[in-house]
């Protein structure tokens, strides 16, 4: 059985092997293949038993060459320093290849926030800004939701940090807010749309009929729920299953329908962390199979949206041949041993930080409405986003059918070439 993967060293990987296909200068090289800033903090907390609790956090700034940190804050059981470090390294060549004025971060606490009260959750995310207020802000780092938070208890922390620096109000200092408490609009479906928007180019590329197109989306948390909505309400496709992990059953469980998915429905009956109630789900005729089994689908496109390295050298085989598009929705879902295959098949992969920067996009968006103090309308958000990533993704595949490269290194080419140019305006290299 093959060892589980480190996120970071795979996210390493990636970026040695377009670093040395650009003949990046290796000091350079060296510079963008670490985080410049790492923070690892304890947080304690008082339970609701009146006991206390000590949880550990960290925060990773990557990369600001571009603006300020910009990265989400994960509340996750196994969350780690090297999956942090993973995911902030994405996070700075996420936001180069959308082409937006912020660097790459990330944060996390190794802690299962459903297993949380409401006042317990609050005052974690209280804690979390108390530890990392000196490190953290609008024109520093940047923090938004990711997984196991939620715009509440963004809310909660922009209000901890106001407390923290004299009580002003700064709504752009976290992203992910409630909508009516400095949100925006479109900020929920974001990561989800995004990803169906560009999977909308890859079929036109490939000449496929978006009506005729099926999926199988891993997850069905945020990302994966609106992913499901928008390819079948706006594409026209047909989803045949989701996945989603059951807490009671400690199991993940694939949900399959092969006429095509009801998505509202779906979502009516799934909590607040993606899981389905799986009683019902077989009442409404829905098929319950093993956890994979969305990875043996025979489908035109795959979209994975739940964690990392769920694509690897052992499970890479199980994938059909009628897959053509693997749009990542997840970050991280793909390791290096399995991009080799995907490679050699000719599936056209959709990279991770160009597949879901929907999310940061938004989120980009949501300071500007912050410092404007003036909020667009959802549709307009839904339409800036769309030319963003439709551009960001023409870029790529630009570079791919130009030079002849796989999609996931003309995306990294662009993003490194982005940041590498900040640098050097700079002076810092």
């Amino acid at each position: 059985m093959a060892q589980p993967t480190n996120a970071f060293q795979m996210a390493q990987r990636q970026f040695d092997g377009v670093a040395g296909l650009i003949n990046l200068d290796p000091e350079v090289a060296q510079m963008l293949r670490w985080p410049t800033r790492e923070y690892k903090f304890q947080i304690p907390v008082r339970m609701d038993n009146g006991s206390w609790q000590v949880f550990f956090g960290y925060r990773i700034q990557h990369n600001d060459a571009r603006g300020p940190a910009k990265g989400g804050i994960r509340f996750h059981a196994s969350e780690t320093m090297d999956t942090v470090r993973a995911l902030a390294m994405w996070m700075t060549w996420k936001t180069a290849v959308a082409d937006i004025p912020l660097g790459g971060a990330k944060g996390g606490v190794a802690v299962d926030s459903a297993d949380l009260s409401q006042f317990e959750k609050e005052r974690l995310c209280r804690g979390f800004i108390n530890q990392i207020i000196r490190n953290i802000g609008p024109r520093i780092d940047i923090p938004a939701p990711d997984v196991g938070t939620t715009p509440q208890m963004m809310g909660w922390m922009m209000d901890q940090y106001a407390k923290l620096t004299g009580g002003e109000y700064t709504p752009s200092a976290i992203t992910g807010k409630p909508v009516g408490g400095g949100g925006s609009l479109g900020r929920r479906e974001a990561t989800g749309f995004g990803v169906v928007y560009v999977v909308r180019e890859a079929l036109k590329h490939l000449g496929i009929d978006p009506h005729e197109a099926t999926a199988a989306i891993q997850g069905f948390g945020n990302v994966a729920q609106y992913a499901a909505l928008a390819f079948t309400e706006h594409l026209g496709g047909r989803v045949h299953c989701v996945s989603y992990w059951d807490r009671s059953d400690q199991t993940d469980y694939t949900v399959t329908c092969t006429t095509g998915i009801d998505v509202p429905y779906l979502q009516s009956i799934t909590d607040a962390y993606g899981a389905i109630d799986k009683e019902k789900a077989v009442e409404a005729g829905y098929q319950i199979e093993a956890g994979d089994a969305w990875l043996r689908k025979d489908v035109d496109l795959l979209i994975p949206s739940a964690l990392e390295a769920q694509i690897n050298a052992e499970t890479v085989g199980q994938i059909s041949e009628k897959v053509r598009i693997l749009a990542e929705g997840a970050n991280g879902p793909t390791t290096p041993e399995a991009d080799e295959v995907l490679k050699e098949r000719g599936v056209f992969v959709i990279p991770d930080f160009l597949c879901n920067a929907g999310g940061v996009i938004v989120s980009y968006f949501e300071g500007v409405q912050n410092d404007m103090n003036y909020y667009w309308s959802k549709d307009e958000v839904l339409e800036r986003l769309d030319r963003k990533l439709t551009t960001a993704f023409q870029g790529v595949l630009q570079i791919a059918v130009g030079e002849g490269l796989y999609t996931r290194e003309a995306a990294y080419i662009l993003a490194i070439g982005r940041v590498v140019d900040a640098m050097q305006l700079r002076g810092w290299i």
